[in-house]
């Protein structure tokens, strides 16, 4: 029987990768070996001393019972001592921290607190689709701004139009960025946090990739800027810190007001994480981070090997700087998603097509080093068998 959707569902873009997801079964069902680049889930194994945490708290019986909804203070005091280690920001674990089941699900949730339907919000394009996707559920609409190479894929402030300026309500941001590797600095998150203010809007930070990073490059937090906490909060995570993505547990932390809003949302929405996992996570934040540094040396090592070898096949990319991605524009004569159908056919390779992030991804694909090294050379050999070299 038939069941008519809501129009919010309806609203929701089409799922763009439908046609390389038939053609990876039908490949694996014929039992072709898929090296996939597509996922940016790491590969890494959480480390064991958090896991240990989380067996030992599992025990404990009061951890069974329903949880806070905003989560423990001591989760919160956790995340806001690791703020002031890691980038001397100092928040009130009270007021301005609020736990969340992953951070995506925040960022999906912050738009229903404060966009109304009709409403507009500044996204960035290509960008994590979840922006502009829970934008669209509270009935509001997405302006997107457009990241350029030619602007370092930071978003051009100044190109958006007044008057779309005056009525939006929210902009999201993030750097390190997802698809693209770029990063921002301090100059742009001051012109962001004075934009803002000119035009009354929340800023909302996605800051997941803060500690993927390379050549001794340390992202900056938006909190750490002046005005940032007046103007907007900051979404992050243990996911990609400890390898953590199954875990689901991160935080939003920043301007009271907002960090209330969202709880008092989420105190309507769901029960909380799971105590336990709350303070598996806290072993992660606590802990020396040694394991972080090791881990970003494991990905450089990756990034080196995956972008040396595309620029051997005639590609000439720079070597992001944070992230566990390489945003690469595609060969002359191809879209996103004809050149990794193509890679895909050739060389039994996913990628990721740029479209699945936004109009502006259009002639890029995204590459993952989120797999083993050695799957990850055997990837690079297969391009440089069956693809390179290319021309643009």
């Amino acid at each position: 029987m038939p069941f008519a959707e809501a129009q919010r569902i309806k609203n929701l873009p089409p799922y763009l990768f439908a046609r390389i997801e038939r053609l990876i079964a039908d490949k694996r069902a014929a039992g072709v070996d898929i090296i996939s680049l597509g996922i940016g889930d790491p590969d890494l194994p959480t480390p064991d001393y958090i896991i240990d945490e989380l067996c030992r708290q599992a025990r404990v019986a009061e951890n069974h019972q329903y949880p806070s909804s905003v989560g423990l203070l001591s989760y919160r005091q956790a995340v806001a001592d690791w703020y002031k280690q890691r980038f001397g920001v100092e928040l009130d674990p009270q007021t301005q921290v609020v736990s969340l089941i992953g951070s995506k699900e925040g960022i999906a949730h912050i738009s229903w607190c404060y966009l109304d339907p009709g409403d507009i919000v500044l996204v960035p394009d290509p960008g994590y689709p979840v922006y502009a996707g829970g934008a669209i559920l509270a009935g509001a609409r997405p302006y997107y701004m457009p990241l350029t190479r030619e602007n370092g894929f930071l978003p051009d402030l100044e190109a958006i139009p007044a008057d779309i300026a005056r009525q939006a309500k929210m902009m999201f941001i993030n750097y390190p960025n997802n698809p693209t590797g770029a990063v921002a600095d301090e100059a742009f998150y001051r012109r962001v946090i004075e934009f803002a203010r000119e035009y009354n809007i929340l800023v909302c930070h996605d800051a997941a990739y803060s500690e993927v990073s390379y050549d001794g490059y340390r992202p900056p937090s938006f909190l750490q800027f002046p005005g940032a906490s007046e103007v907007g909060i900051e979404f992050n995570s243990v996911s990609k810190a400890y390898n953590m993505t199954g875990w689901r547990i991160g935080w939003a932390a920043g301007n009271p007001a907002v960090v209330e809003a969202l709880g008092r949302l989420k105190s309507n929405l769901d029960s909380g994480q799971f105590q336990a996992v709350q303070y598996a996570a806290m072993a992660g934040l606590t802990a020396p981070q040694d394991f972080v540094f090791q881990m970003q040396k494991v990905y450089q090592e990756r990034r080196d090997l995956l972008v040396d070898a595309l620029n051997e096949m005639g590609w000439q990319l720079e070597k992001p700087r944070a992230t566990f991605y390489i945003w690469a524009p595609v060969p002359r004569g191809y879209t996103s998603e004809s050149f990794a159908e193509a890679v895909l056919e050739k060389a039994a390779v996913v990628l990721t097509p740029g479209t699945g992030y936004g109009p502006s991804g259009a002639g890029y694909v995204r590459m993952s080093l989120t797999l083993p090294t050695v799957r990850l050379q055997e990837a690079v050999e297969r391009l440089k068998k069956h693809i390179g070299p290319v021309s643009f």
